[in-house]
């Protein structure tokens, strides 16, 4: 009875080793990816994105010009709905500013829906101006999702 214990213990332990290893090797794959993403300049992040868009079933992408472009770094379309999208890149949480450009870029563009796309997260006062304004926080986590589905 003894010698079953040991077996059954023996089992879940090597059973417990891989499963911790599988999960270091998905947050060592998981950090780099995001490595290469965080190291991005703005415009570079912007292209990215604009193709993982696209990857992603989005229609008529288009990068706008760099300046002067009221808040919206991404026009695209899905669905029948209209999205207008400003990109961060940020080595902080994003602010209420981003989500500000982005509600006047989405009505000067003409586009249904307002986002602001970023590799970080948002601070709680973006957060509450974005709820109130109705524009979508693509978060982090957000991005690594679209990511993922490749």
């Amino acid at each position: 009875m003894e010698e079953i214990n040991w077996v059954t213990a023996a089992a879940i332990a090597l059973a417990s080793a891989i499963i911790i290893v599988l999960i270091f090797r998905f947050l060592r794959h998981r950090r780099g990816r995001f490595d290469a993403i965080d190291g991005m300049e703005g415009h570079d992040f912007e292209y990215f994105c604009a193709q993982l868009l696209e990857r992603r079933g989005f229609e008529e992408v288009s990068v706008t010009r760099g300046s002067g472009d009221y808040g919206v770094d991404i026009l695209a379309e899905r669905e029948g709905i209209t999205y207008a999208i400003q990109c961060k890149c940020h080595s902080e949480a994003v602010g209420i500013r981003a989500v500000q450009e982005v509600y006047a870029g989405r009505d000067f563009y003409d586009r249904m829906v307002g986002v602001v796309l970023t590799n970080q997260y948002f601070t709680d006062p973006a957060v509450r101006m974005a709820k109130k304004l109705r524009i979508l926080l693509w978060d982090r986590g957000y991005l690594d999702s679209l990511m993922e589905e490749e």
